[in-house]
């Protein structure tokens, strides 16, 4: 997990280096760390959030090991199978 602030200050040399990363397959999905979601690099509501909370992650298996649900927006199925998964466990 990389937060976006500890890529560097608000530059457009740190957008170039988060390019790379992007483009290398180091980063493939994105989150938000107070509301503990992530998803694609292309979902809206990824886009639209404030740069102190968003976050990356290799993979989708880097943001599950990390806590992190599935975004209800660009990702419906895995946040089906998360939400399903989360009222079994609560009715136990």
């Amino acid at each position: 997990m990389i937060k976006h602030s500890d890529l560097g200050p608000e530059s457009f040399a740190t957008s170039r280096k988060l390019k790379r990363m992007i483009s290398g397959g180091e980063i493939r999905m994105a989150g938000n760390c107070h509301l503990r979601t992530y998803g694609l690099l292309s979902c809206g509501s990824g886009k639209r959030m404030k740069r102190s909370n968003r976050v990356f992650f290799a993979d989708e298996r880097d943001a599950l090991a990390h806590g992190y649900r599935p975004c209800g927006h660009c990702m419906r199925a895995a946040y089906g199978q998360w939400k399903n998964r989360d009222a079994t466990a609560g009715s136990r």
